[in-house]
């Protein structure tokens, strides 16, 4: 049995906290960017993801004209950096609504370091920052889609592991990540899986109705 909604019904507010509380777990964006007239902010936007690899770009959403959004439409540059388990308190004051002549780095005690290649500084606490410039903002109803073309990466070593093959990564359990659920609730990244993709070559045969769950036709446990 289902509840059926309709989102013209429930009303886009209402509709909302249903997609939030559906679309999960959502990775967080804490964008920093910098006014015109020098102002530094940093915000978390869980509407995040990565928009092309080849120019690497990364998106964030802004649900309305909040102040990240209109710094990098005044200057075309931002900088996305991680947010940590460790820093939960701080990447949630971020999300206060202080006034735009205040910056976030000062009031929640965040350290500005300077970025590389763009003004916005980086989360010196955190242990990689993608500098952007704006590719495309591209406005959608309420909200506006913010691209960025990824310029430069900064990445602690001391979340870096090479595996076997000897790539060196970041690594998910090193790297400790936040995201954003339903409601006010986060989560951690809890039980990490690992399974390689299948090629067609090797593709065993579909699911049949009894196995489905068991994993027993992929010859998985």
């Amino acid at each position: 049995m289902r509840t059926d909604i309709d989102p013209d019904e429930l009303g886009y507010g209402g509709f909302y906290k249903v997609l939030t509380s559906v679309v999960v777990p959502r990775p967080i964006a804490w964008v920093s960017t910098r006014s015109a007239a020098g102002v530094d902010n940093l915000a978390p936007h869980s509407f995040f993801t990565v928009s092309c690899v080849s120019p690497p770009m990364v998106q964030f959403t802004s649900v309305g004209k909040k102040d990240s959004l209109r710094n990098v439409l005044e200057t075309g540059e931002f900088v996305v950096c991680l947010a940590t388990e460790s820093m939960f308190e701080q990447v949630n004051a971020t999300g206060t609504n202080f006034p735009a002549e205040l910056s976030e780095f000062t009031e929640v005690g965040l350290t500005p370091e300077p970025s590389a290649t763009v003004a916005p500084p980086r989360v010196a606490q955190s242990p990689v920052a993608l500098e952007c410039s704006l590719e495309q903002a591209l406005e959608l109803g309420d909200s506006t889609v913010v691209i960025g073309r990824v310029r430069h990466a900064a990445i602690d070593i001391d979340v870096v592991r090479t595996d076997p093959r000897g790539n060196s990564l970041p690594a998910v359990d090193l790297l400790r990540p936040l995201a954003r659920l339903g409601r006010n609730e986060w989560s951690t990244i809890g039980e990490v899986r690992d399974i390689a993709r299948i090629p067609y070559e090797q593709w065993p045969g579909g699911f049949r109705g009894e196995d489905r769950g068991s994993g027993s036709v992929l010859g998985l446990p």
